[in-house]
């Protein structure tokens, strides 16, 4: 019984500790961090799959943008995993 109770705490503070470090499996969560409020509402994470975060962008303009940003964006997300390598925006629905 003392065994379960151990793993029990193990598990709660190793939760307490991830939650505390922002939210590293949470893609999203990244990008609240480091993009402003005006450009977060004009994307939406398409997928995060092999170090490569795919993200749709409503338009042409903010696709531009987003691109000649794109080195200072990777460089803000991996302080928080370094599991991402790269970055693919592309035109899509939102």
């Amino acid at each position: 019984m003392e065994a379960i109770k151990n793993t029990v705490m193990n598990v709660m503070e190793s939760l307490a500790a991830k939650k505390a470090r922002g939210c590293e499996d949470d893609p999203q969560g990244w990008l609240k961090s480091v993009l402003t409020k005006g450009a977060r509402e004009h994307i939406k994470i398409n997928y995060f799959k092999k170090g490569v975060l795919s993200i749709n962008v409503d338009s042409s303009s903010w696709l531009y943008s987003l691109t000649l940003q794109k080195e200072d964006i990777l460089a803000n997300l991996s302080k928080f995993s370094s599991d991402i390598k790269d970055i693919r925006f592309r035109i899509g629905e939102i």
